[in-house]
């Protein structure tokens, strides 16, 4: 069931409301019934699928409880390795062998591809790691396991966040299923206002934008350099504005009911390093990366060259987690390869900046290192995006050739779509910049509950009537 679809717009109000109506006791169990409803409204069969991995923790972590110590690592890799087997099945059973038999063309030898029909199950990376996370954590002392069946089971499967995060921590969400819930007005109120912003990244930037992009890297090779520009300067909006706008959906349908999920993005396009891009994008995943696989290889806890190990493996492990495709895997790598140098530069850019007489602190600085690291997360996402690595390298050769200013784009797009998406972009870009320096509309409109509410009406109308339908799933559902 789609975020944006009718279907959740009658389905949300209807289980808020039986959420807060049915005695506490059966809250839990309302939460499980309407996520599973969710989750089939996609593909009803594979929520068989998550039952299996939910079961499989769900013994884990009480057996990690009970069993002697020198048998909780054998437990905890039978568990790991059984609920991995699930994604490596569904996720990359066709990229190995499709990259076994490409491996063996260029050694001369010609293998038969075998028919293999599998559909990836919708989030399957996002709730597999979330489970995942669970059982290290008891295995860890951090997390005291879940008796409760059907408390485990909610706390893997709740809906906001079920298909495409943020990908929670049992510390921060399993405890909330046990608290008592009581209808807030201004939770309810603040969840509703960053379901509505959530809205206007989704529908009025993110799926505009889909609408050139995907025109665009569908045949990269009918189109100039300045259309690739633009197409991959728009990607990196609408990557941005349709997983952001998903969180914010998600936190602020679990605000509504009283639930606190973490935040997973911080306007990551206003970083000044690979770095910094990398603390403020898709946080969950990447602080569950640096937990439990950076930081056990060794981290930065470990000699030069081992820690330029530890970092390309988990980068190159990370682009894998998004998708069975050797674009996918580049893309996490070149990241890495990013932030390696960006470390290993540092003194040497420091030195530049002295002897030019700018500071740490000079707006300039800033504004170069802004404008390099956006750059070069562009020249990444040509990898996300591209279909194959032959397409992601026309488009990287030839940003700068055939360049053509009274052909941008089509004339439909340009006419009609263009001045929409990039004011859209333009009035995102203040609103963040506000928010970091702490500005609150509601401060502004406080003084009239006419006016504020006036306000946040004509939010929502502006958003449906400027909001695009044509391209509504979310692009993270895919991983």
């Amino acid at each position: 069931m789609l975020f944006t679809s009718l279907h959740f717009a009658l389905f949300f109000p209807i289980v808020t409301v039986g959420f807060f109506l049915i005695p506490s006791k059966m809250k839990v169990a309302w939460l499980l019934l309407a996520s599973c409803i969710f989750y089939m409204a996609f593909i009803p069969a594979y929520i068989l699928i998550l039952f299996v991995t939910i079961l499989i923790d769900y013994a884990a972590g009480i057996g990690l409880e009970k069993v002697e110590a020198g048998h909780r690592k054998i437990l905890l890799v039978i568990s790991i390795a059984s609920t991995c087997l699930v994604l490596l099945v569904f996720k990359y059973l066709y990229f190995a062998i499709d990259s076994i038999i490409l491996a063996a063309g260029y050694a001369g030898v010609h293998l038969a591809h075998p028919v293999i029909s599998i559909v990836l199950p919708i989030g399957l990376s996002f709730h597999t790691f979330q489970s995942l996370s669970y059982v290290i954590e008891v295995y860890k002392g951090n997390q005291k396991a879940e008796k409760n069946l059907v408390v485990y089971a909610t706390y893997v499967m709740f809906f906001p966040q079920l298909v495409a995060g943020p990908i929670e921590r049992p510390q921060n969400l399993l405890h909330q299923f046990r608290a008592r819930h009581e209808f807030s007005y201004e939770a309810a109120t603040q969840g509703l206002k960053r379901m509505a912003w959530g809205f206007f990244k989704k529908l009025v930037i993110a799926d505009r934008l889909a609408l050139y992009v995907n025109d665009v890297y569908r045949a990269p090779r009918n189109f100039n350099g300045t259309q690739l520009t633009i197409a991959t300067f728009f990607f990196a909006y609408q990557i941005y504005c349709d997983f952001s706008g998903y969180s914010d959906i998600a936190i602020g349908a679990a605000q509504v009911m009283g639930f606190k999920l973490m935040e997973n993005f911080n306007s990551p396009y206003h970083s000044l390093s690979i770095g910094e891009f990398w603390h403020r994008w898709h946080i969950s995943l990447s602080t569950w990366f640096k937990d439990y696989l950076y930081i056990p290889l060794g981290g930065s806890r470990v000699n030069y060259w081992p820690h330029v190990r530890n970092i390309l493996i988990t980068f190159a492990v990370s682009g894998l987690w998004h998708g069975a495709n050797w674009t996918y895997v580049f893309w996490g790598t070149l990241n890495g390869v990013y932030l390696v140098a960006g470390q290993a530069s540092k003194r040497y850019r420091d030195a530049i900046f002295a002897a030019c007489g700018i500071g740490d602190a000079s707006p300039l600085r800033k504004s170069v290192s802004l404008a390099t690291t956006f750059i070069l997360a562009c020249i990444a996402w040509v990898l996300f995006r591209a279909a194959s690595i032959s397409d992601a390298m026309y488009v990287l050769t030839h940003f700068l050739r055939n360049w053509n200013l009274h052909n941008i784009a089509t004339e439909q797009f340009y006419l009609r779509q263009f001045p929409v998406a990039v004011g859209s972009i333009i009035f995102l870009e203040i609103a963040e910049m506000l928010a970091a320096r702490d500005f609150k509309i509601e401060e502004v409109l406080a003084k009239s509950l006419a006016v504020r509410w006036a306000a946040y009406a004509s939010f929502v109308v502006l958003v449906i009537l400027l909001g695009v339908y044509k391209s509504a799933q979310f692009i993270y559902f895919q991983f």
